[in-house]
């Protein structure tokens, strides 16, 4: 992987690049880029940026200060492994000109500053992160919705409802069926070569792959295990990561997506996130208290399960979100921490050594954005070891059959956007410390995401018609 600008230069010689493509994400975690000749691109672009228009950015500033900076990080470059011409692709911060300062809504300043804050705290000189995005890959999807009504078709030679279908060449009738992708070898499991690909490219890229498999969901759900990293580089990947997936989808005819629950009655697609804070070389979480953690990674988790309602408002950013994030369905709707059980919401994953020692977020899903879901989690648990905040007993127990008095001492997650918007609004002095968040970004934050609650409580449903129809 590239370290410096030299090396950056000396790759678009090497592979004779004739365009450089610079990328930044917006707020609601889409890549976006524009393009300029090799011609003019040099080394000074490291120093001065590029100049764009941000005003059009949805969640950004308005038309008065629209002149932003595109400054792109040596660290962050590869060559395109999809465009024709050999193209550099840069990952870029997005600077204000007047200060040279990262925007205060740049998803990936905002991430640095939590990694600086970290370090200003003298709690850690690390925060590790390790997400694992599902995915759904269908042959093909259509929708509308407008004043004459609303539909949503999938189109899926894996799922269970292609079994009587007329399918060109004959129907084989090898698929997984409801909840049975996990994970029988082909001809059930449609996916292997794909994914494979998707790996090759990603290690081209420096991402390093540990595993991949079809995933739970019958209808071309799947997942690509890859390495943890420190906070910043880790949504950089991730942001790659969901960019090589698409495309690959899309090179083979397919459609990829990271929506949390496409499919009504099967499994929905999570991000959980592995986390460990460390210090000079350290790990901070790992101890002898509950399963190998240490009390600092006990008031962590302690941080997380406090604020976990404002949390999901970054974490599971969509209405979609809330379409698996139900009680009662193997969703991990449950504020509680458990080693062995996975319906709590945060899990201690077993592993051999403490070096290994970690917690696992389960709540989040991919539509987070990975630099505003990395960075909010560490805030939240720096709250819970500056304050100490103890999260109570473990919960051994399988969470989805306690008795109902048990039950109702556990709290859980939120149950829509709404909710979660709103107790971001009531609970974000955590992530303000450090300027990390600013009050500006948090509030542009909760208006873009109220357009798409309002959108969606404006739209009629057809389940309402098969409730209401005939009242």
């Amino acid at each position: 992987m590239t370290k410096t600008v030299a090396d950056v230069m000396k790759l678009v010689k090497e592979k004779e690049c004739t365009f450089v493509d610079f990328r930044f994400v917006d707020t609601k975690g889409k890549e976006q880029h524009t393009t300029v000749p090799i011609s003019a691109f040099d080394e000074d672009k490291f120093e001065s940026g590029h100049a764009f228009d941000g005003s059009s950015i949805a969640g950004w500033k308005g038309i008065e200060a629209s002149d932003m900076l595109l400054k792109p990080d040596p660290t962050a470059a590869y060559i395109d492994p999809f465009y024709e011409e050999p193209t550099l692709v840069l990952t870029c911060d997005v600077i204000e000109p007047a200060d040279g300062k990262g925007y205060d809504r740049d998803p990936r300043s905002i991430a640095k500053r939590a990694e600086a804050y970290l370090k200003s705290t003298g709690l850690g000189d690390a925060a590790y992160f390790g997400p694992e995005p599902e995915f759904f890959i269908f042959d093909g999807v259509r929708w509308g919705a407008d004043m004459q009504g609303c539909f949503v078709k999938i189109d899926s030679e894996e799922a269970p409802w292609s079994s009587g279908a007329e399918i060109e060449g004959g129907n084989t009738g090898h698929r997984p069926g409801k909840k049975g992708g996990y994970f029988p070898v082909a001809p059930v499991d449609t996916f292997q070569d794909m994914r494979s690909e998707m790996c090759l490219i990603l290690e081209s890229l420096g991402i390093p792959v540990e595993v991949h498999h079809h995933e739970v969901a019958g209808q071309g759900q799947n997942e690509l295990g890859t390495k943890f990293s420190t906070l910043v580089q880790r949504a950089d990947w991730t942001i790659w990561q969901k960019y090589v997936i698409q495309n690959v989808a899309h090179a083979y005819g397919k459609t990829a997506t990271f929506m949390p629950k496409p499919v009504v009655g099967d499994n929905g697609s999570g991000m959980h996130v592995h986390q460990s804070v460390w210090k000079n070389g350290e790990n901070l979480f790992a101890g002898n208290g509950y399963a190998g953690l240490s009390e600092f990674a006990l008031f962590y988790i302690g941080g997380i399960i406090k604020h976990a309602k404002a949390l999901n408002a970054i974490t599971n950013p969509g209405t979609n979100s809330y379409k698996r994030l139900v009680p009662g369905f193997e969703a991990p709707v449950k504020l509680a921490y458990s080693a062995r059980n996975r319906s709590a919401s945060i899990r201690i994953p077993h592993v051999p050594s403490p070096k290994g020692r970690r917690i696992e977020t389960r709540f989040p899903d991919p539509l987070a954005n990975p630099y505003l879901a990395f960075s909010a989690l560490l805030m939240a648990g720096l709250d819970g070891v500056q304050n100490k905040i103890h999260p109570g007993d473990a919960a051994d127990k399988n969470l989805y059959d306690l008795p109902p008095e048990e039950d109702a001492k556990i709290p859980t997650v939120c149950a829509s956007l709404e909710e979660a918007l709103d107790a971001l609004k009531k609970d974000h002095e955590f992530l303000t410390r450090g300027g990390v968040f600013t009050e500006s970004m948090i509030d542009a934050y909760i208006n873009l995401k109220m357009e798409d609650v309002t959108r969606f409580r404006m739209t009629t449903h057809p389940i309402e018609f098969d409730m209401y129809y005939s009242l």
